[in-house]
């Protein structure tokens, strides 16, 4: 009877999405003309996409880091540290793994920077590039267990970052007429250069640097998120 039910549902959700192509055809079409025949024009950007995503469509990337942020801050919450809970004793990285991660760590970050600086030149951006800069990270947590991340420089960086988005984003609304608007607040630069696209590189900048900071923490707290086994023996 549930199958049946699932079954039916799914081929009445599917039959009413099919209705609705006929209504978002003409609009995306036009919409992909004009970004495809003004984007360069617009925001003197190599990646269209990046034009699209940062400002034209600048509430969709506030929602995104709204939404890494509330689901660090919920991970974060859930795995909160516990004082006396067992845990297992990691097995110790080998030194070769050990030497490797922390000979890799700095190329890392520098790429992660890399691609979230020149987001708006390449299929990177700072989402990537944060990413990137949080695997460098991991490495160092997985060969160090008992590192510990300095939590109140990562929310400062985080936090700063945000406020900075967020600042930029309004200014745009309020000179260019639309949230994270390229028009009026800086040059837009010569096309195809690093220093071209306006705003769009800070704002990569501010992104991968919130999203890098967001990611880093929860990963401290994912590998401290219990307590110390001696400790608990200790106790009893």
């Amino acid at each position: 009877m549930k199958q049946l039910i699932g079954s039916v549902f799914v081929l009445v959700m599917g039959l009413f999405l099919w209705s609705l192509v006929p209504l978002l055809g003409p609009s995306a079409g036009y919409l992909s003309t004009y970004f495809t025949q003004h984007g360069v024009a617009d925001n003197h950007t190599a990646n269209l996409v990046t034009a699209v995503v940062v400002n034209y469509r600048g509430f969709d990337t506030l929602g995104e880091v709204l939404v890494l942020f509330a689901s660090v801050s919920g991970a974060t919450f859930v795995l909160r540290r516990r004082d006396g809970l067992p845990t297992a004793q990691p097995w110790p990285a080998s030194e070769f793994l050990a030497t490797g991660a922390r000979a890799l760590f700095a190329p890392l970050v520098v790429f992660g920077a890399y691609i979230f600086v020149h987001g708006h030149l390449t299929p990177g951006g700072g989402f990537q590039g944060g990413a990137v800069v949080a695997s460098a990270v991991l490495m160092l947590l997985l060969v160090n267990r008992d590192r510990h991340l300095p939590h109140g420089l990562m929310t400062w960086l985080e936090s700063l970052s945000g406020f900075g988005f967020v600042l930029t984003g309004l200014i745009g609304l309020a000179v260019g007429g639309s949230f994270l608007s390229n028009k009026g607040l800086m040059p837009l630069g010569e096309w195809n250069t690093l220093f071209s696209g306006g705003l769009i590189p800070i704002i990569y900048v501010l992104v991968g640097i919130k999203v890098g900071a967001e990611l880093s923490a929860l990963l401290d707290v994912m590998f401290h998120s219990t307590g110390d086994a001696d400790h608990q023996e200790g106790q009893a």
